[in-house]
């Protein structure tokens, strides 16, 4: 589901911790957003990280 294209960053699980130490299940998920890149001349739709993006808006 959420996964990036370049990295492969995904879902993330973990606890959340209260106050008196309870431990309940949580994920981070990665801002993923679906962009029209030109790879070789052709264009793919593909799934990308925010950090990816960054990355390739430097370039």
């Amino acid at each position: 589901m959420a996964k990036c294209s370049i990295c492969g960053k995904g879902v993330v699980y973990g606890h959340n911790v209260s106050h008196s130490n309870r431990k309940t299940n949580r994920c981070w998920k990665p801002n993923i957003r679906s962009v029209k890149v030109t790879i070789n001349g052709n264009t793919q739709s593909m799934a990308l990280c925010s950090r990816c993006l960054r990355t390739m808006k430097k370039g």
